[in-house]
């Protein structure tokens, strides 16, 4: 799971315990914390507009997008997908 975001963002930051609580259960799951930004082309790349924005990504595909998630389950299930 790709998460796209900056340290400074306030939506980023109210995400982080659902993010957690969510990966949690799923420790075989990679995560990785994408710094996103003004030339950043990363996040330009998978169409990043809005943060923060997870990418889950299975065999190099992307099976679920979440934009500013407010539910740890629209999380958690996206990491079934991927687990």
């Amino acid at each position: 799971m790709l998460e796209f975001g900056a340290s400074w963002c306030e939506h980023c930051r109210a995400a982080q315990p659902l993010v957690s609580a969510a990966m949690a259960k799923f420790p075989g799951v990679r995560f990785i914390w994408v710094e996103d930004g003004k030339g950043r082309p990363l996040g330009r790349s998978f169409g990043v507009k809005l943060w923060p924005t997870l990418v889950f990504l299975k065999d190099g595909r992307e099976v679920e997008r979440l934009v500013r998630p407010a539910d740890a389950r629209l999380i958690e299930g996206a990491l079934g997908k991927i687990a």
